[in-house]
């Protein structure tokens, strides 16, 4: 497996993680977030990413943090979830960061009326469900916005100007003629 694989796979990994997490625990850690962000670096410079642009990709990492912190503040989202938007945002750079935000608000609508259809209808059957899914039946429970948050990400990779550099490396790797 060669480097750029590696590297092609810790995102998606990554963001599945925080997904299920978000899913099963209502959190996500802390220590995801920053091996998420960290392996962005290495993967950027192996990646022929110039300092400028891995600047560019950490200013948009920055300024996410304080819109994710901003929408914490007002109760829009968890702690988790506002570093993962700032850890996945890292990754994607400009182009990919509004595509994240574009796909999050979709995927975070979708979910969240989906969950509240679903509390409206069955939450009589929160007791009986293992505890890990019951809890999104009850009305006191938050969205797991983690899950939207890694859809948003899925989705913003064709956007992102580190997976242009990423996809040539991806194409050789598979080809088998």
């Amino acid at each position: 497996m060669t480097i750029p694989l590696i590297f092609a796979l810790t995102y998606p990994a990554y963001l599945l993680w925080a997904a299920v997490s978000d899913l099963v625990r209502m959190t996500i850690s802390n220590r995801l977030n920053l091996i998420l962000a960290g392996a962005f670096f290495p993967a950027a410079l192996l990646l022929g990413l110039s300092l400028p642009d891995i600047g560019i990709h950490a200013a948009i990492g920055a300024g996410a943090l304080v819109l994710g912190m901003v929408l914490f503040a007002l109760g829009f989202m968890g702690g988790g979830d506002a570093k993962l938007i700032a850890a996945t945002g890292l990754w994607l750079g400009l182009d990919g960061f509004i595509a994240l935000l574009i796909y999050t608000a979709i995927a975070g609508g979708a979910l969240t009326l989906f969950i509240i259809v679903t509390r409206k209808f069955f939450w009589a059957l929160a007791p009986k469900l293992p505890k890990w899914l019951g809890q999104h039946l009850e009305a006191r429970t938050g969205i797991p916005y983690g899950i939207a948050i890694c859809a948003g990400g899925l989705l913003a990779i064709p956007h992102s100007d580190l997976w242009a550099r990423l996809a040539p490396h991806i194409v050789v790797m598979f080809h088998f003629g």
